[in-house]
């Protein structure tokens, strides 16, 4: 049997449509030779590059492709985008999963990854799941780094503000008092360097001296020491109540002479043995000077044993 020309060309024609028709699902991620896929819907304000043809994944295994990105018609979504992705196993998941789109790689594009959830109710195809974006490290670097920026901004209007104040301040004749205090502290240092050279000077020459002087001093303390061990071993305390005895007694004493109490006090208290004290004395005194002016009155003696005529006042004329 002859074919002809015209069905060969019609046969290749066929599968070359056929071919084209399974390669552009293909690209769209659907395999026509999978049977019936199973489909699911998710929403995002911004796919972050995620195209039809991703890959989805479940525990990092891929399972579908994302089929159609579209915008929402709806009014109050308008914007939105609806991602329509496939499942091509028979994996389960709830109505609760979440659809998440990462970098599956620093230079890749975009992925949608499928964070399964066994709680709830069966998803079904045609189900809409939680739509996530997950943070890059550059989105995270970036979001880290503005609120840095947005405070080196403000130090930068601070320190900005301080510079214009203190040109405000420090006009020329401030800069110069300033110039001038800063020159004085710097020759007040090089005096105390100076004189803290002097001292170690001293000290380093005294050596032997501050060495003598702390010795003696440790000497003076341990004998400090001692002498207050034997105060403490004397029975110090007998000694002072001894004292105190001695001390009532004298007090004692002094009350009785102050009371007239025996003959000191009679003496200091009795104003007629007083009064007869000093006639004697007087009296006395007068006797004294009476034979001092007039011894022969008083005093009669002779060596040759010559008889004494008496006291004769005429003599005295």
């Amino acid at each position: 049997m002859k074919i002809s020309r015209e069905l060969k060309t019609g046969v290749v024609a066929v599968a070359v449509i056929a071919l084209f028709i399974w390669g552009y699902n293909f690209m769209k991620g659907i395999n026509l030779f999978d049977g019936p896929l199973k489909t699911y819907f998710t929403e995002y304000s911004n796919v972050q590059g995620l195209n039809t043809a991703s890959v989805v994944t479940i525990n990092g295994v891929e399972v579908g492709k994302v089929i159609n990105i579209k915008f929402n018609k709806n009014e109050d979504k308008r914007g939105r985008l609806i991602v329509e992705f496939s499942i091509e196993n028979d994996f389960e998941f709830s109505k609760n999963s979440v659809a998440k789109i990462y970098s599956a790689s620093l230079m890749g594009g975009k992925s949608l990854a499928i964070v399964p959830s066994y709680e709830g109710e069966l998803a079904i195809p045609g189900d809409f799941l939680k739509g996530e974006i997950e943070s890059d490290i550059f989105s995270s670097v970036t979001e880290k780094l503005n609120p840095l920026q947005a405070k080196v901004e403000n130090v930068i209007v601070s320190a900005d503000s301080l510079m214009t104040g203190l040109t405000d301040i420090l006009d020329v004749k401030s800069r110069q008092n300033l110039k001038l205090s800063i020159s004085q502290l710097n020759a007040t240092i090089s005096n105390f360097k100076s004189a803290s050279e002097s001292v170690n000077e001293l000290i380093k020459n005294n050596d032997e001296k501050l060495a003598k002087t702390l010795e003696n001093t440790e000497l003076m303390t341990a004998n400090l020491s001692k002498l207050s061990d034997t105060l403490v071993n004397a029975n110090l305390g007998v000694t002072i109540k001894n004292i105190e005895e001695t001390v009532s007694n004298l007090n004692n004493v002094l009350a009785g002479i102050e009371s007239g109490e025996g003959s000191l006090g009679k003496l200091l208290k009795d104003e007629e043995m007083y009064n007869n004290l000093t006639n004697a004395s007087k009296e006395l005194e007068e006797l004294l000077n009476e034979m001092k002016l007039h011894p022969k009155r008083f005093v009669h003696f002779s060596l040759f044993g010559k008889k004494d005529k008496g006291y004769n006042p005429e003599e005295e004329k």
